[in-house]
This record gives structure tokens, sequence and C-alpha cells, in this order.
């Protein structure tokens, strides 16, 4: 009987092992309560909707930011914004002495005029612009059309067509163009409300820098109302740290939505290119001055 018991004992003793082991490691095993479905984790929960009513649409839910190893992409903004920048290239004949002139400005203008001490030749330039609206208006900088004698833009598709200043403002480096050819289904700019920026938003700079083609950088609004800088007569910039380089000026700055908050027009810098210092005009005081340019040109 002992030896029965003992036999027992031994039995018990390697099921409730072989038990333990079996819950520790492969609970699916046993299958007590269902199939095992690991709980999603706090932070991925998320309320169920509510049901829509009756006769009422499907609600729509817009879709969360696109994310990659964990890390926020803004590669949605970017391809709202990019359809409505496009490329400017300008063309205008200048004069370039054939022997060095003095420093002596009235000498240099006597000089000027004397038949064969200069070659008249074309220069090119490049910058970027923001198409505002469906007939075809665009708005770049003054300094990107300065004197230009002729005007190319290309869009992002890569349709091409000339263009001319409607006009211009110097005071505020802003200046608006006409899209001459009769381009259909032109996108055009989101434009952000006013007053939506903060200091340390995230902003997204779209242009064509040095001519490689139409490029987006990332940076943070530094600071608002930017003024006493000496590039313009009246200054209100937003200071951001996106890469801002030649060739991007008059481009977009845009928000995380896609939405235009201002216009690239300036950097601080000691090279030429982006040393993270640079201006962009408000949205709002662009939209401002085209609306005036436009009227002062039908009044023509």
């Amino acid at each position: 009987m002992r030896r029965l018991w003992l036999i027992f004992a031994q039995a018990v003793t390697i099921c409730l092992a072989i038990l333990f082991v079996v819950t520790t490691l492969r609970p699916d095993w046993l299958r007590l309560a269902g199939p095992y479905r690991p709980a999603p984790a706090q932070a991925d929960r998320e309320p169920p909707p509510p049901a829509p009513g009756p006769g009422s649409p499907a609600l729509r839910r817009e879709p969360p930011p696109a994310r990659r190893g964990g890390l926020v992409s803004y590669a949605d903004a970017a391809a709202r914004a990019m359809p409505w920048v496009l490329n400017v290239y300008t063309t205008k004949h200048v004069d370039v002495p054939l022997v060095p002139l003095p420093d002596d400005p009235t000498l240099q203008r006597l000089l000027d005029q004397v038949p064969g001490m200069s070659r008249r030749r074309s220069a090119a330039s490049l910058g970027s612009g923001v198409i505002m609206r469906k007939d075809g208006y665009v708005l770049t900088n003054y300094h990107v059309v300065e004197a230009a004698d002729a005007i190319e833009v290309v869009l992002s598709d890569g349709r091409r067509t000339a263009a001319s200043v409607v006009g211009s403002d110097p005071d505020t480096d802003l200046a608006v163009l006409k899209l001459e050819g009769r381009l259909s289904r032109l996108p055009v700019a989101a434009l952000a409300p006013d007053n939506s920026l903060r200091v340390g938003d995230v902003v997204l700079a779209i242009g064509d820098p040095f001519g490689v083609g139409l490029t987006t950088t990332q940076g943070i609004v530094s600071a608002l109302g930017r003024n006493g800088l000496g590039t313009n007569t009246f200054e209100n910039f937003i200071q951001t740290d996106a890469a801002i380089n030649p060739g991007n000026s008059g481009g977009a700055l845009i928000d995380t939505r896609g939405q235009l908050v201002g216009i690239n027009t300036a950097i601080y810098s000691d090279t030429g290119g982006s040393m993270g210092i640079g201006f962009a005009i408000p949205v709002a005081a662009a939209r401002q001055v085209m609306g005036k340019i436009i009227q002062a040109a039908r009044k023509k």
C-alpha cells in the first residue's frame, strides 16, 4: 500500500511540473478560455466611432500621420503642396564691361556710354513661385523677376509656359505673374488661416534651390514678426531654420497640413548658402499685396 502511495505521489508531482512548464512557456496549448489573443497596447486603443444616424452619410476619419520607424512623416503635406509650387526662369540682357572699371560711380556711368567699352549678353537666373488662383496668377519675389526680359515657368508635372509680370511691389519684395499659356486643371495653393503659426511649429520650405529641381526641406518656426533686417522697406518676417538657398526665393513655406503660411524671400548667410536663418513673408500680407497689385493692373 505504501508503494502505491509513493507511485501516486510521484505521478501527481510530475503532472504538476508538466502543467507548470506548459502554462509558463506555451499557454496557448491549454485553450481553457478559447483562442489566445494578446491585448492591444494602451496607446493603440481608440474609442469606436459613433454609429451614424439614420439617413446620415458614413463618418470619415482623417488618416493618421504616416510613420516610419516610429517617426512622423510629412510626406502627405509635401505631396499636397508641391503641385502648386513652380520653377521660375528669367532671362535679361546686361552690359558687361570689357575692361575693369574704376570704383567711382560717375566715371563708371561715363565709361558705360563710350562705344566699345562693354558687351551686351544674356544672363539667366532662377527662382520659384506659388500658383494662387486658377486663372493663372502666380506670386513670387520681386528680386526674382526684376528687369527680366523673358520669363518661363515650369510646373511640377513638367508643363512649361511663358509668364508676364502683372505688377510688383519692391517695398515688400513681391511680384505677381500671369501665366500666358492655356493650362487646364491648375493646382492652387491652400492658404493657412491668419495667425495660425506659433514659434516652434514645424514648417516645410519648397522651391528650386540652385536649379536642381523641386526640393522640400524641413525646420521649425524660429521667430515671428522679425524686422530690422534692412532687406525690405516693410518687414514682418517669419524666421525659420528650414534650409532656404538661392533659387528658393518666391517658393512656399507650408505647415504640416500642406497649407501655405509664407513666401520664402531671404536668408542670412556669409557664404551664400543656408545657415539655418531664413525668412518668409506671411501669407496674410502676401495675399493683401497681391490683391492690390491685380486691382491696380486692371485700372490701367
